[in-house]
């Protein structure tokens, strides 16, 4: 099976390419990716606790899901593919922001993201992959801020930064 390949951009979002992702986290380069948040109709996110036998940060929680796009999909359809593919529903999604951010991680591997933040509502059980995520909960944005802040090494450096940005952007 050939290895993925995520979208090489510019800091307008602009494609550049194609890359290997591997090769890409490996080089620390710009690429295309989104970050999924999902809550229900009491305004909670739904986090997911990765799988054990994930590559990096296995076992962290991390915001409902995330990954990359692929060549000729919008971000909403890739959004709602690694939604199924990940915690087995899908949910319509509005793309609400993007922005750029850069985190290093202690295996060499480098996550250098234009990621795009697409939001949903769902209120039922999900029906997880057990090779992607091992665990799901419901958690109030502030409850996430407030564990996020004193227990910070039980989420996913991604999630930290991403979490951040979206939160202030809903505050103001």
């Amino acid at each position: 099976m050939e290895e993925e390949k995520v979208i090489l951009v510019n800091e307008k979002d602009e494609p550049k390419g194609l890359m290997p992702k591997m090769e890409a986290h490996e080089k620390g380069l710009l690429h295309r990716a989104f970050s999924v948040f999902v809550f229900n109709d009491k305004n909670e996110l739904m986090l997911q606790q990765r799988a054990l036998s994930k590559y990096h940060s296995p076992g962290l929680w991390t915001n409902t899901c995330c990954s990359h796009q692929r060549e000729g999909e919008s971000n909403i359809e890739a959004g709602k593919r690694r939604l199924q593919e990940e915690m087995g529903f899908t949910t319509d999604l509005k793309d609400t922001m993007a922005f750029i951010y850069k985190a290093p991680f202690d295996n060499g591997l480098t996550e250098h993201e234009f990621d795009h933040i697409l939001v949903g509502n769902f209120n039922d059980v999900p029906d997880l992959n057990p090779q992607e995520v091992s665990a799901w909960k419901w958690m109030k944005l502030e409850e996430v801020q407030k564990d996020m802040k004193n227990h910070p090494e039980c989420y996913t450096e991604w999630f930290k930064i991403i979490f951040d940005k979206y939160y202030q952007s809903i505050q103001q």
